[in-house]
């Protein structure tokens, strides 16, 4: 009787045994690489059924990697969300690592998303100093790579970037057109980003093009760019009173909330603002007739991630890729606006250009609802 009744203790322990097993394993989820990354399941919906046309397919089920320097403002946000929306169509999965304005740490995510052996590595932001050495590693360990706005040459790797110079030189024409072409401007840019640097070569030409118009005062922080850009505008709205500014040109996004939420707290409605760059949140000041800002030159955010997996995607159905992509932009002005408030979505309709380029995309990604 003794050992019957062992023997149902036993089958007792072993049957409880199982089911902890079985309820804990329907808890497991997959963490991030790094904790500095955050695992975006892009495969999810195929998984659950949801739609997704990749499932099967022979690229399904890559690891993508995206770091960022920054991830900082609305654009960035956005810039993510085209990144995973067009991953998912190809069934991948998409860790996101965020250097926080720390180029050196950037290279330490870099190295180790090349240790974990993602399949596609994409980088967003950084200098070809601390990004080379990795990317060159990378490609030559047959990762794919995708760089976007930064001056890396490297072969085997395809750098993104957007027409800055023409960026810059939409704002400044329209700040001209306006001014009548002269006048006293504040420039906010900051110096060491690659389009930082392209777009200060079309000031810099713009300037020597149009004597007069004068600049009066420069700053640009891009630790905290919105709030620094505030503060500082504050110094420099009491250093030059009412009619001794005419405009000012804002070489981020960023730096445009900031300048524009100063003058208009100020009460200085003679100054308007020009831009580059544009979120939703952007294009809300913009439509505000109360606020100063009142043109922005950029390339929709969410194109710019999902271009840049899909020459990733190419990378690795074999496709010959070019090392070099740029982006078209377009400007938006306040007067194109409809007086109802719009997302980047809606704004197809009234800016010709935006949103929805194909660049990129090959016949055969029809396959994964690429199109």
């Amino acid at each position: 009787m003794k050992k019957i009744t062992d023997l149902k203790k036993t089958g007792f322990i072993l049957l409880l045994l199982a089911l902890v097993l079985t309820i804990s394993a329907c808890g497991i989820k997959k963490m991030p690489a790094e904790n500095s990354g955050t695992t975006e399941p892009a495969a999810a919906a195929q998984a659950e059924g949801e739609g997704n046309t990749a499932e099967g397919k022979e690229l399904a089920g890559k690891r993508i990697a995206l770091i960022m320097e920054f991830n900082t403002g609305t654009f960035s946000q956005q810039y993510v969300q085209g990144v995973t929306e067009e991953v998912k169509k190809f069934g991948g999965e998409l860790t996101t690592f965020v250097a926080e304005n720390n180029r050196a740490k950037m290279a330490d995510l870099l190295e180790s998303a090349i240790n974990q052996r993602f399949d596609v590595i994409l980088t967003d932001h950084g200098s070809a100093e601390f990004l080379e050495p990795g990317i060159k590693k990378a490609v030559e360990q047959k990762i794919a790579v995708v760089v976007f706005d930064a001056l890396v040459n490297v072969p085997g790797a395809t750098v993104l970037s957007q027409d800055d110079q023409s960026l810059a030189a939409l704002t400044l024409d329209k700040l001209k057109q306006d001014s009548g072409g002269k006048g006293n401007i504040v420039k906010v840019w900051v110096a060491g980003f690659a389009p930082m640097e392209r777009r200060e070569q079309e000031y810099k030409k713009f300037l020597a093009e149009n004597p007069e118009i004068k600049e009066i005062a420069a700053f640009g922080n891009a630790s905290n760019p919105a709030l620094d850009s505030q503060t500082q505008m504050e110094a420099v709205l009491k250093q030059y009173p009412k009619g001794e500014i005419t405009a000012v040109w804002a070489a981020w996004d960023e730096f445009a909330k900031g300048a524009a939420r100063a003058i208009q707290l100020a009460g200085r409605d003679e100054i308007k603002v020009y831009g580059m760059d544009l979120s939703d949140e952007d294009l809300q000041m913009i439509q505000d007739p109360k606020s100063p800002w009142v043109a922005s030159a950029a390339v929709d955010p969410k194109d710019i991630g999902r271009i840049q997996v899909r020459y990733a995607y190419q990378k690795l159905h074999g496709d010959a890729t070019d090392d070099q992509v740029v982006l078209k932009a377009v400007l938006v002005t306040r007067e194109a606006l409809p007086e109802q408030q719009i997302s980047t979505d809606e704004l197809s309709q009234y800016v010709e250009g935006w949103g929805g380029s194909k660049q990129g995309i090959q016949e055969w990604m029809k396959e994964y609802g690429v199109e």
